[in-house]
């Protein structure tokens, strides 16, 4: 599967964001952020859990993602060395980083803590 199919199928649930659009999704309410890229393996399983706990929290909790080839900015700001790495942000600041692939239940658990 190539990237542009794995975007295409991912933008379904999870919104994507850029530098431009990132704090100002982050700055109100929970956010729950997937950092990720075409190219890993994990993240490819991380991508539809992600997309299927956005269905699941879309009143509570945002759910949203970012590609790191796109936006390594983004991935230097917040530290991200190895992929996926999922934060949870309230009102703009990170409470939560979990690095390597999770499960939905683990992931809708800590966005509930919030």
């Amino acid at each position: 599967m190539d990237s542009s199919h794995i975007e295409e199928l991912s933008i379904m649930a999870a919104v994507s964001l850029t530098k431009d659009t990132f704090h100002k999704q982050v700055e109100q309410g929970v956010t729950l952020v997937d950092f990720w890229a075409p190219w890993c393996g994990p993240c490819k399983i991380q991508l539809p859990i992600v997309d299927e706990l956005s269905e699941e929290v879309n009143q509570k909790a945002t759910v949203a993602k970012v590609n790191i080839d796109n936006e390594p900015e983004l991935a230097s700001e917040y530290g991200v060395m190895s992929i996926p790495t999922l934060l949870v942000f309230k009102d703009g600041k990170m409470v939560d980083k979990m690095v390597g692939l999770q499960s939905k239940e683990v992931l809708k658990k800590k966005l509930e803590q919030q």
